[in-house]
């Protein structure tokens, strides 16, 4: 399929003498482009107020009105329109000044075919340039007018879900607390009148009610990392990853648990933020490994061009990567609560805070043979 051909260039031509304007519009038109000639400057920018042009060629001597205002004229009626002086050997000097105020090139007179016709081509060039970049201004305009609409729109959705978050607080929570300490009362101050079966549904309840709780703290948690600021600087990953890790000292106890942990390089981030990263992931390799008889943790890191990847592997219970599309979703959970607890929001508001940062998160696992968590910062 052939392409189609660009339609010819109109040129607006502008000479006091009619024989060498007439004689200019007959030989460009030979060459191919659409001519409208005038030997009156103001007739020729009446003309450019109802049409359009994409060159113009003025003398610049003319008694009417010289080349020079014409082309100053022109250019306000269209700001893309390429103009191009003529003149004789001996107002070259005023030539360049036209060039200063707006003219692209000049043309001496007589007239030279060879002459005219790289100019011609030159200037429909930068003609061409001028509208493709006023089309690329509007579309950014129009694109930066979407963005900044849609961006009202997602603070007002922020706002709604601040209040919503709010408000899920504060109706959820009172009710929640009531059902919990009920359930208590009734079994401490009512057990001999109550049987084995009725104590055990009045514990559910409450194991049920606190979880209820833990979902709404979560749920909270994860809202509020969309608009929280960041406060980056230096942060020294190993003294962080210790201070997790004695926080972290009673998910070791009786246990035989081995962690390794390799010189880790210091990162920018937000030290808040990035502890939550390291409280989640070691939480979760301490909690999936409870059921070996020897747990290894591994922590380290893997310094790149680029960025700096930190590594968090066990040889836990692990999961199919089949699911792993679940994993980062808020409340996805792999294994039953009765296997492991858990709402399921932490690795969510995990991949939320790293995304927040620059970075990215990914896993390799496998069941019953362990996970590996790698999260990448920028440097």
């Amino acid at each position: 399929m052939s392409d189609i051909a660009a339609p010819p260039a109109k040129l607006l031509i502008v000479d006091d003498e009619s024989a060498q304007m007439a004689a200019l519009c007959d030989t460009l038109e030979h060459e191919g482009y659409v001519t409208t000639g005038f030997t009156s400057a103001k007739e020729a920018l009446a003309t450019l107020r109802t049409q359009k042009f994409d060159l113009l060629l003025t003398d610049l001597m003319m008694p009417e009105m010289d080349g020079i205002t014409l082309l100053r004229a022109a250019q306000q009626v269209d700001g893309n329109l390429v103009g191009i002086v003529m003149t004789g050997h001996g107002a070259i000097d005023t030539a360049v000044e036209a060039m200063k105020v707006g003219a692209l090139d000049y043309i001496l007179k007589p007239f030279k075919l060879s002459a005219i016709l790289p100019v011609l081509a030159r200037a429909l060039s930068v003609r061409w340039l001028r509208m493709e970049n006023e089309e690329l201004q509007q579309r950014v305009g129009e694109r930066t007018a979407a963005l900044e609409a849609a961006n009202k729109d997602l603070q007002a959705a922020n706002k709604e879900l601040e209040s919503f978050s709010y408000s899920v607080s504060h109706d959820l929570r009172a009710p929640l607390r009531a059902i919990d300490g009920f359930s208590k009362i009734l079994v401490a101050d009512h057990a001999p009148q109550l049987s084995a079966e009725a104590q055990k549904m009045l514990g559910t309840v409450s194991a049920n009610a606190r979880r209820m709780g833990q979902l709404i703290d979560d749920l909270l948690a994860f809202s509020r990392l969309s608009h929280r600021p960041i406060s980056k600087q230096r942060v020294k990953a190993a003294a962080l990853v210790q201070q997790v890790l004695d926080e972290l000292h009673r998910e070791r106890e009786g246990r035989q648990v081995e962690v390794r942990v390799e010189p880790l390089p210091d990162c920018m981030g937000d030290p808040s933020l990035l502890k939550q990263v390291w409280v989640n992931l070691l939480s979760n390799a301490f909690k999936f490994t409870r059921r070996r008889e020897r747990a290894l943790i591994e922590i380290g890191c893997q310094e790149q061009q680029d960025e700096k990847v930190y590594v968090v592997r066990d040889n836990g219970a692990g999961f199919d990567m089949a699911y792993v599309g679940k994993l980062f979703g808020v409340f996805q959970r792999l294994h039953r609560s009765d296997e492991f607890e858990g709402t399921g929001a932490g690795l969510a508001i995990v991949q939320r805070i790293i995304q927040r940062h620059g970075g990215r998160i990914w896993v390799e696992a496998a069941l019953d043979q362990g996970a590996t968590f790698y999260f990448a910062l920028p440097p």
